[in-house]
């Protein structure tokens, strides 16, 4: 069994990271991340869905397909992306100068950009910050990191557990980006994970799918997708485990660990949504198939009615209903009961008598829950989104200022 540990991305063994401020941020605050394993590592990756997508994203896409990295560059405040050539070659001169500065190939550099679209990137700066942060690298640096990939996120995010495996401790740590474009698949969020497990890459990139699935591809924010995300996750071997072989037991073990950390993350995203001031998980029992559990999830999470709705405290559970009955899902409505936390408010498709107080209560803490029972299978979904607030239109009604 896993347990939580302190460190983030530099809890493996044999990780350093640094995050400094080189300049690309207005506020003065830390704007560029750098994750090195101490080896060359195993290496896998999950990107945006999105056809649009940033240029430091597509360096990466190439250069992760040999499934080897050593290090993950990270620059929050601009985008870099949809500049042309401009924004491709910056994003090679960022891989490249991040390779010299580690003694490294440049196609072990991952690398990746968020913030603010069809600005070109400020090399002066970002050249600098490079040095800096290939200087600046520590051990316990992973605190530091998980702070310059930040753009309106309010909290960073960071998780890390270790679990033994082949009677070694295997450690598995992450860090998060992502506050508001959040949506499956993949949204305005950029992770990075890191482990000291020996992993193929090819077993490595299964893990990772099965984690993402039901974690950072089950968070939404706005119901927008951004162009720069993705997920990337480093193993470097440092526990001396003997390779984790598909179908054990010791497999299994450090699939459930790594689920449990991108969960942990993906719920901090949604909890930290742009505006929010509620965590809300939206559920679904009993449906006739997977399809049609995540297309009323995903339909709920994103309706700007249910999360305003929760934003005043309204147990108005009409516009649950209603998202359900648009999301494209099959289910027969007159079997359908609907619950805000353990108070059902709709029976059978149908209105019934609730307490209205206790409903108010259950919507003013701090984290709630939705539950649509169908009644009809055995599949089963999740998502987590946020309220939408009044502060939710301000952030993004002056992003670019």
């Amino acid at each position: 069994m896993f347990k939580e540990i302190e460190g983030g991305v530099t809890a493996p063994r044999g990780f350093k990271a640094s995050g400094v401020a080189c300049g690309l941020k207005k506020d003065g605050k830390k704007d560029l991340a750098l994750i090195v394993s101490d080896n060359t590592a195993s290496a896998a990756g999950v990107f945006t869905t999105n056809l649009v997508k940033g240029h430091s994203l597509m360096l990466t896409m190439e250069n992760i397909k040999k499934g080897r990295a050593r290090a993950v560059l990270i620059n929050s405040g601009n985008a870099n992306a949809c500049l042309g050539k401009r924004g491709q070659d910056d994003a090679l001169e960022m891989a490249t100068l991040a390779a010299k500065a580690l003694g490294c190939d440049r196609t072990e550099v991952l690398v990746g950009s968020t913030g603010v679209i069809g600005i070109p990137l400020n090399m002066e700066a970002v050249r600098q910050g490079i040095d800096l942060a290939a200087a600046s690298l520590s051990y316990t640096g992973g605190h530091q990191a998980k702070e310059a990939i930040m753009t309106t996120d309010l909290v960073p995010k960071e998780a890390a557990v270790s679990v033994p495996i082949g009677g070694k401790e295997v450690r598995i740590g992450g860090m998060a980006k992502g506050s508001g474009m959040i949506h499956p698949n993949m949204a305005t969020m950029i992770g990075v994970i890191t482990t000291d497990a020996s992993i193929s890459p090819e077993l490595l990139s299964c893990a990772l799918k099965r984690a993402v699935k039901h974690s950072f591809n089950r968070v939404s924010v706005d119901g927008d997708t951004s162009v720069c995300d993705m997920v990337v996750i480093l193993a470097n071997g440092q526990a001396d485990n003997d390779p984790l072989a598909p179908e054990s037991g010791s497999f299994e073990a450090f699939c459930e660990a790594l689920d449990y950390v991108c969960a942990r993350l993906a719920k901090m995203i949604a909890a930290d949504g742009e505006g929010a001031t509620k965590l809300v998980e939206v559920a679904v029992e009993h449906a006739p198939s997977e399809e049609d559990a995540y297309k009323i999830v995903c339909a709920v999470a994103k309706s700007p009615l249910v999360k305003t709705a929760i934003f005043g405290g309204d147990a108005n559970w009409g516009r649950i209903f209603t998202a359900a009955g648009y999301s494209g899902a099959r289910f027969n409505p007159d079997l359908a009961d609907i619950y805000i936390g353990d108070l059902m408010v709709c029976q059978n498709g149908t209105a019934l008598p609730f307490d209205e107080e206790k409903a108010a209560k259950l919507l003013g803490e701090k984290e709630v829950k939705i539950l649509i029972d169908l009644k009809q299978g055995g599949f089963s979904d999740r998502m987590w989104t946020c309220d939408f607030s009044c502060d939710y239109v301000r952030i993004n009604g002056s992003y670019r200022s």
